[in-house]
């Protein structure tokens, strides 16, 4: 394979594929708990959650694609199984069946995660002058974050 030449230092490669390789466990790990959800709400509110955390899943089902390829793209392997995500991850997996309001609230809570994963990169790719993957971060971001805000409406 030919050296990688996208103007970014190695070093830098390195550190902004490391938070990359972060944000990528956690989109996956929040995916998972977002589909389960999806499959066992029950209650008064179930269509209107089934709905939603299926919109919600489907959207982060999209965008580990975008970040694996991203990490691929600074000359780096993208981490892909189970056990690669929990080294990784800072969402904690739920095992049992929560209310549904605890779910949401679940839910908001891992969302506001993923948010801070992305933020916390930023910095690197910023010094670098990385300005695909600032612009990946920012997308992550706004999308956590609103995610988590129409959660958080949902909670009496």
């Amino acid at each position: 394979m030919t050296t990688i030449n996208i103007g970014i230092p190695k070093q830098d490669r390195l550190a902004i594929a490391d938070g990359l390789a972060r944000l990528l466990a956690d989109t996956y790990t929040l995916y998972l708990k977002t589909h389960n959800f999806h499959w066992n709400v029950t209650g008064p509110m179930f269509n209107a959650l089934h709905l939603m955390f299926e919109t919600q899943y489907a959207e982060l089902a999209a965008a580990v694609d975008g970040i694996a390829e991203r990490i691929r793209a600074l000359g780096l392997p993208a981490p892909g199984s189970y056990a690669q995500f929990a080294e990784r991850t800072s969402i904690q997996e739920e095992t049992g069946i929560p209310s549904a309001d605890e779910m949401i609230a679940q839910l908001v809570k891992d969302q506001e995660t993923v948010a801070r994963t992305a933020r916390s990169i930023f910095p690197a790719a910023d010094k670098a002058e990385d300005e695909p993957t600032a612009d990946l971060l920012t997308q992550r971001m706004q999308i956590h974050e609103k995610t988590a805000w129409m959660l958080r409406s949902m909670i009496s």
